[in-house]
């Protein structure tokens, strides 16, 4: 590694001129705990409760929920799979696996297969809050005599409008570049939490009261297959004459309850240390949680609601569980309230994660070549992929407007994506288990040796139950079946002819005008810089303005320029451990890069290049200064919120990173040539003339009566400041506050208006 510049804009090679860009290849990862990770799984799989168990009453009977607690139990084995896969550390999530195992042809209809199911997931969460709200609606209308029941059409309308500003809502926000939250996981969770046990505890004493039986068993002759449940086998004798078909049949109608399993696999890459332990932990919490809620919702209908108005819950099924508890009307109103209100945050928050992981796996494909870079072009002001984002919110809109709000409708489809994921996933696997043989740390259980060969019984029979059920789906779902083939047919035309092209056009060319060189970790001497450097992370090439500002005021050999990239791994694409520099450097890193080195080179500096993988940029920035022993931070001012919200996102940073903590000078700034300075760590405030006015008045009061004893200035800080200390600890904190607050709010009112 060449420690003498060849070229006036970046280090170089011994062997030739070309820039030198270092890869770190271990991520800047921040991690959570294993509830949080399970937090942000049930956000996604929790959402299903909602909806699965009316719709798969609606085709199979009351006997559905004995197919739902089927269902639920069996995604314990499916849950099995994604820990094996993640176990594996097949970089790229489930394209690279299918593609490593069964080839580019099979990952692009397995991915065609996985975006069908994401571009569902939005509809069919919006649609579903828009019906639990039209229905709560409906309620109130009838309880204060406004008027009858809403119709038919009038709740479809309003669930469909309902979704689509949902829809367009996180539309923006993603384009803006909404961040992945942890935190408002966990606490949606615990408000759940607490609707589902005032739920059960409700239903069980309900129940009790009533002497309420339980669902007919599930015995082919108790089920009520309708006409639209057995599609294309609806003039076929195989449903009546053999009981395993007619079971298969219910099932394939009952698949819906555990969607969003394969979010597990994409919050592995965060789960905090030790990994696979916590991966299990979360699996096994997620399973509890999810097994209780998704399963006894629906008995609970059943054995609650009266059959004669359960027709007309179906697609809004705790609210009309809610309505139909022992107590006072105004007691299961305010109930139904609460049940709508979280089943929004929860449901809406499903539509946020289809729009994230359908961006995640479309940049993913487009990393690998499949797609061309012009899809992950970045916006002009925020810098996220916004041609993706579009593309998938469009077919979100029309396919609401297609559906006219009918949940049936889009579960049918959404089953499609959902089984075909999963399905493709365990053979994958399946196949890894002999193409790419050896220990590994976890494995599906039932695994037996004969004459030296595995025979992952318990895996090929996972495997096979998700085939089946998928396949029995073809025809029982024709609609679904026609469209989810179509729409991925005509996805893998559009992957198959993209990655002709690319290829033909020598996408990756361009990436060979830098050189790069891959490191485990960033430090001063891997870069080629001395500590106290200057780090610049740069992420949209339309906005290096503070890069420029950087370079016009340093003087060359005095202090080094990092220019830094934070490749953002995206919550849908995770799976992998160590990275490999194509998927840290493409064609949008070398714009980028292209143009950092031009601004470099117009003005005579010399700047080194980097990229390191992280999950938080916030995080990563404050660790990569850390590692390269930087003494400032220049970013530019973010359009997405205030300098001060910036600069508190660092301050948090900082206070998360291993003691002994550096101290940094961090500078903000705007294009319009503003800046602002902070300073990260301790350090001395930075007073303006009042403070030290009050502060010296203080002391000239206090010197005197303090006589003899000697009083300094900072005397008098240091005892105001334990005073306050000493408010807080004795249980005055909110008081405190309040005075704090009234402070700020008065020094705001004394500043002059902007002009």
């Amino acid at each position: 590694m060449s420690s003498t510049p060849q070229s006036p804009a970046a280090k170089g090679s011994q062997s030739s001129g070309i820039p030198r860009v270092l890869i770190a290849t271990t991520a800047l990862l921040s991690f959570i705990s294993f509830w949080r990770a399970a937090a942000i799984v049930l956000n996604d799989l929790a959402s299903s409760a909602y909806y699965a168990g009316g719709e798969a009453e609606g085709y199979i009977g009351k006997a559905a929920p004995w197919f739902i607690l089927a269902i639920m139990l069996f995604s314990y084995a499916v849950r099995a799979v994604y820990v094996e896969s993640c176990s594996m550390f097949v970089r790229g999530g489930v394209y690279r696996a299918v593609k490593q195992s069964l080839g580019g042809a099979l990952a692009k209809f397995s991915v065609s297969a996985l975006m069908f199911d994401y571009i569902l997931t939005g509809p069919i969460s919006g649609v579903a809050a828009g019906q639990y709200l039209a229905g709560l609606v409906s309620d109130l209308l009838q309880y204060f005599h406004v008027s009858g029941p809403l119709s038919l059409g009038s709740i479809d309308f309003v669930s469909a409008s309902f979704a689509i500003v949902v829809t367009l809502y996180f539309w923006w926000e993603n384009t803006k570049g909404i961040p992945e939250s942890s935190e408002k996981a966990l606490h949606i969770m615990k408000l759940v939490t607490v609707m589902v046990v005032i739920l059960i505890s409700w239903c069980i004493y309900t129940a009790l009261l009533r002497h309420s039986a339980l669902p007919p068993f599930p015995h082919p002759r108790n089920l009520r297959l309708s006409q639209g449940a057995l599609g294309w086998l609806a003039h076929s004798s195989l449903p009546h004459m053999f009981g395993i078909v007619a079971i298969f049949i219910a099932l394939g109608h009952s698949v819906l309850a555990m969607s969003g399993e394969e979010s597990l696999a994409q919050v592995y890459r965060e789960i905090e240390h030790p990994k696979l332990p916590n991966l299990k932990k979360a699996g096994l919490v997620i399973f509890v949680y999810s097994l209780v809620f998704t399963s006894l919702v629906s008995f609970f209908a059943v054995m609650i609601i009266p059959d004669s108005v359960r027709e007309s819950y179906l697609q809004n099924l705790i609210g009309g569980l809610a309505m139909s508890l022992q107590g006072p009307i105004y007691a299961r109103l305010i109930f139904h309230g609460f049940v709508v209100v979280v089943g929004t945050l929860i449901l809406a928050g499903a539509v946020n994660t289809a729009i994230v992981g359908s961006n995640g796996v479309l940049n993913r494909v487009s990393e690998d070549g499949v797609l061309s870079s012009w899809f992950r072009q970045p916006h002009r002001k925020y810098g996220t992929s916004y041609r993706i984002i579009n593309i998938v919110v469009a077919l979100q809109v029309i396919t609401i407007i297609i559906s006219r709000g009918d949940v049936t409708f889009l579960a049918n489809l959404y089953a499609f994506g959902v089984i075909w994921s999963f399905a493709m996933n365990g053979l994958a696997v399946l196949v890894l288990r002999y193409t790419k043989p050896g220990q590994r740390d976890f494995q599906v259980p039932f695994n037996f040796y004969v004459r030296g060969v595995q025979v992952p019984v318990g895996l090929i029979l996972i495997t096979l139950t998700l085939f089946l059920i998928a396949v029995t789906n073809l025809f029982t779902k024709p609609v679904a079946t026609m469209a989810g083939g179509a729409f991925s047919v005509l996805l893998y035309i559009v992957f198959t002819v993209s990655e002709r092209r690319a290829r033909l056009g020598g996408a990756h060319v361009e990436m060979d005008q830098f050189n790069l060189e891959m490191e485990g970790e960033l430090t001063p001497e891997a870069v080629g810089a001395k500590p106290g450097n200057i780090l610049v992370p740069v992420s949209n090439h339309y906005n290096l303005y503070h890069l420029a500002n950087v370079l016009d005021r340093i003087k060359p050999g005095r202090r080094d320029v990092i220019v830094l990239h934070v490749r953002l791994l995206r919550r849908a694409a995770s799976g992998e451990n160590e990275l490999e520099a194509y998927q840290l450097f493409g064609s949008i890193e070398q714009h980028l890069f292209s143009q950092a080195l031009s601004m470099a080179e117009k003005r005579g500096k010399t700047i080194r290049l980097a990229v390191v993988a992280a999950n938080d940029i916030w995080d990563a920035i404050l660790r990569a200064a850390t590692s390269l022993q930087s003494s400032t931070i220049v970013v530019g001012h973010s359009p997405k919120e205030p300098t001060e919200e910036q600069a508190r996102h660092l301050g948090d940073a900082w206070e998360k990173l291993g003691d002994p903590k550096p101290q940094f000078n961090l500078e903000i700034h705007m294009a319009n040539g503003d800046k602002v300075y902070k300073v990260l760590g301790p350090h001395a405030p930075n007073l303006t003339a009042n403070e030290v006015n009050l502060l010296h008045r203080l002391w000239l009061r206090f010197s005197e009566s303090a006589a003899p004893l000697e009083l300094h200035h900072h005397d008098v800080v240091h005892f105001a400041l334990e005073e306050v200390m000493k408010e807080v600890e004795d249980g005055q904190e909110e008081a405190v506050i309040t005075r704090l607050k009234a402070h700020l709010e008065s020094n705001v009112k004394k500043k002059p208006p902007a002009i």
